[in-house]
């Protein structure tokens, strides 16, 4: 059974940081490329981050790029997103997601991810 479990969300105030982690179990992890979607209060769930299965490539959304850095350990089974310069508007519920299989046809569609985790929530103040 494929389970995903994020952890490292909290409160914090603009401009500081966050590390967040999701730790993955039930997958061969190493060939799976791994992605961080994020859904607000009244908003659809969106891309922020993702990340292939060797961690060659990293591709972000508009609004995190230059702040977000994901990074993946294979040998812990684990994929990361480090949170710089934090705004109010990042606050939202953070979920760590997987593919079905090794190929993903859009990396930033949510609809090409099958795993989810529960998420873990971000709160930015002002």
């Amino acid at each position: 059974q494929v389970q995903l479990v994020e952890s490292g969300g909290g409160l914090v105030q603009a401009g500081g940081s966050l590390r967040l982690s999701c730790a993955a179990s039930g997958l061969t992890f190493s060939v799976f490329t791994m992605g961080w979607f994020r859904q607000a209060p009244g908003k659809e769930r969106e891309f922020v981050a993702a990340v292939t299965r060797t961690g060659g490539s990293t591709y972000y959304a508009d609004s995190v790029k230059g702040r977000f850095t994901i990074s993946r350990d294979n040998a812990k089974n684990t994929v990361y997103l480090q949170m710089n310069s934090l705004k109010p508007e990042d606050t939202a519920i953070y979920y760590c997601a997987a593919p079905a299989s090794i190929y993903i046809a859009q990396i930033k569609r949510a609809s090409d991810y099958y795993y989810w985790g529960q998420g873990t929530q971000v709160t930015v103040s002002s």
